[in-house]
């Protein structure tokens, strides 16, 4: 049974979200203060499956409690709830590690169904990673001036080792293993964020803009990641060329 450390100072949502992670078959832990929660993570955060975190807290706000967990190396994964409703905010919660964003006011259902998704993948990649402790041939995905290693994880781009969050990892091997292929923002999420319905596509919109930050020499001409208006994106090889 999963275990789920739920951090929100209103405690009318927190014991709505409360409820409905217990009526899903989670263990629940629940508090209010920022402080509090970063202590008992930092603690026993080996005890918690999910972190669901609220990002305006008293004691320490939601943001500061993701940098210092992932700048300490505590990987749980951890799912943002937010009232605010601008880009710069998801894209600063998602650059400091959460795996995913809610924004409020939220069904409580699609959260339980983003914090199973996000566990879906969280125990995947741990598959993945054990799977890389035996010995295999080096598979390196190559387009243009951008190497793709995926056994070390690592992406270098015109020889140079670039840094990338987990997510913005996974989505580029998705688009350099499927080149020249139109990718809609609802297959995106399926394949990569593990969601079966996007009710909110802009996670994905905010990753390929990272991306595109990353691995293009003009972001805003990109020859890599190409915008399919109305669809999607397609990852190009033409880029090889030019």
């Amino acid at each position: 049974m999963p275990t789920v450390l739920i951090v929100d100072d209103e405690e009318s949502i927190r014991t709505l979200v409360e409820y409905n992670f217990q009526r899903s078959g989670f263990d629940v832990e629940a508090v209010g203060d920022g402080k509090a929660a970063y202590d008992i993570l930092r603690s026993r955060a080996d005890r918690f499956d999910l972190v669901v975190l609220d990002l305006m807290l008293p004691g320490m706000d939601g943001m500061e409690i993701c940098r210092k967990l992932r700048q300490e190396q505590v990987s749980v994964p951890i799912i943002l709830l937010t009232a605010r409703d601008e880009e710069v905010d998801l894209v600063l919660g998602l650059e400091l590690g959460a795996d995913d964003y809610v924004t409020k006011p939220f069904s409580p259902r699609e959260l339980v169904a983003r914090a199973r998704a996000v566990l879906r993948r969280s125990e995947t990649s741990a598959v993945e990673q054990t799977a890389k402790t035996t010995v295999k041939p080096e598979k390196i995905l190559r387009v243009g001036n951008i190497a793709l290693d995926v056994s070390r994880h690592e992406v270098r781009v015109g020889g140079e080792l670039m840094d990338f969050t987990p997510k913005e990892f996974e989505l580029l091997q998705y688009f350099m293993e499927n080149p020249e292929h139109v990718l809609s923002r609802d297959q995106l999420l399926d394949r990569v964020w593990g969601y079966s319905s996007a009710t909110d596509t802009r996670i994905v919109d905010v990753h390929v803009s990272h991306l595109r930050e990353k691995i293009e020499q003009n972001s805003k001409n990109p020859m890599y990641i190409r915008t399919v208006r109305g669809i999607g994106y397609k990852f190009t090889e033409a880029a090889t060329t030019s």
